[in-house]
């Protein structure tokens, strides 16, 4: 009875309030100790695309499909749609609600640019804003799309930077960080990394209102091959980063590091054993805000690390083949693989037999 309530309470919680009018008020007060859902880009096992919502227990509430492959999610909860970006070179985004009840709207990519597959809508949900890639100037830029008027692409600012992957809207509501990867793309290579001999990744934070650059800070010349890519930021003002090394495969650098305005960069030691088991690969990062606590997960090394944010002290770790998707869920983690396996917090594991899930996942507050 208890997995039936969970299913059901995630389930309204994902399809909103005017659902929830339909529904018997006694159905309805089992809804409200619910306090998230999640949504992620998957793979079906026949080989197409999609995105889903899902609930705490695991269970997909909604699905729609997708041309190709997702990346991450983005939500707004004026609204309460997502959008689901491709992966770096794709050229679309969807934004589809959690109930169904509108048809998924396509974003397409303006001439000359294609999405890095992370984006982020303004605290009011006016404004969509998506890292894209000039890819004949090799420059990131930020693409900016009024959502109260069809998703239309509106104007664009520079990223000042290179491969820009993930952003963030800090707490402030107005600075968008944006972590550059340094990597120059081209299309017409595919996925090709074309400047691993001269890439300088950077942390670069930006006024998403001017456009304005407010601070650029790089890695030291050593570590230019350490490409930033994944970000989440914590209770307390620091934004946590995760990277992936384009150098010998030999090198053991360090992977994580935090971002506080005003300072330079700090990565963050480790004990060799933990930073051996991520192979030069950090794959997302996420922060839980009421724990203290920050994840860390490489689907290379299939292994994850949770790190306490006041210390900076590696917690616990773990082994899960394919783990990359990462969110936070009442005192701890829900991780995703691209097995197929969904696991909580209390260690219970799910395997969904259609389904494998991507990169990132998305807690969705209610």
């Amino acid at each position: 009875m208890k997995r039936v309530l969970i299913d059901r309470r995630d389930f309204l919680r994902a399809a909103g309030a005017s659902f929830a009018a339909a529904v018997a008020p006694a159905a309805w007060a089992n809804t409200l100790a619910a306090d998230a859902v999640f949504a992620t880009a998957f793979v079906r096992r026949d080989g197409s695309y999609g995105a889903a919502v899902l609930s705490e227990a695991g269970k997909v509430l909604h699905a729609i499909d997708l041309p190709d492959r997702g990346h991450d999610v983005a939500f707004d909860p004026v609204s309460r749609r997502s959008v689901v970006f491709a992966r770096q070179p794709g050229t679309f985004a969807m934004v589809f609600d959690h109930s169904g009840r509108e048809k998924p709207r396509t974003i397409s990519s303006i001439t000359g640019r294609h999405f890095f597959g992370h984006g982020v809508f303004s605290r009011d949900g006016a404004l969509l804003y998506a890292t894209e890639n000039d890819f004949d100037k090799a420059a990131g830029v930020v693409g900016v799309y009024d959502a109260r008027s069809n998703f239309e692409r509106v104007g664009e600012f520079p990223t000042y930077g290179t491969g820009p992957h993930e952003l963030l809207l800090l707490g402030d509501g107005r600075t968008i960080a944006v972590a550059n990867g340094g990597i120059e793309t081209h299309p017409d290579y595919g996925r090709a990394e074309l400047n691993l001999a001269t890439m300088k990744p950077s942390y670069v934070l930006i006024d998403r209102i001017s456009g304005d650059m407010i601070e650029k800070h790089e890695l030291p010349a050593e570590l230019h091959q350490l490409s930033i890519r994944h970000m989440a930021e914590d209770g307390n003002n620091t934004v946590w980063f995760g990277c992936q090394y384009r150098g010998p495969v030999t090198d053991r650098p360090l992977l994580v590091g935090r971002a506080t305005r005003g300072k330079d960069l700090s990565l963050l030691d480790m004990p060799d054993g933990v930073l051996n088991g991520f192979r030069n690969y950090i794959g997302s990062v996420a922060t839980n805000p009421d724990a203290g606590t920050i994840a860390v997960s490489s689907p290379q090394g299939n292994s994850l690390a949770v790190i306490e944010a006041a210390t900076g002290n590696v917690v616990s770790t773990g082994s899960l083949v394919e783990v990359c998707g990462l969110a936070p869920d009442r005192a701890g983690f829900i991780a995703t693989t691209g097995g197929g396996a969904i696991v909580r917090p209390d260690g219970q594991t799910s395997t969904d037999p259609d389904h494998v899930w991507d990169n990132h996942m998305l807690r969705i507050e209610a």
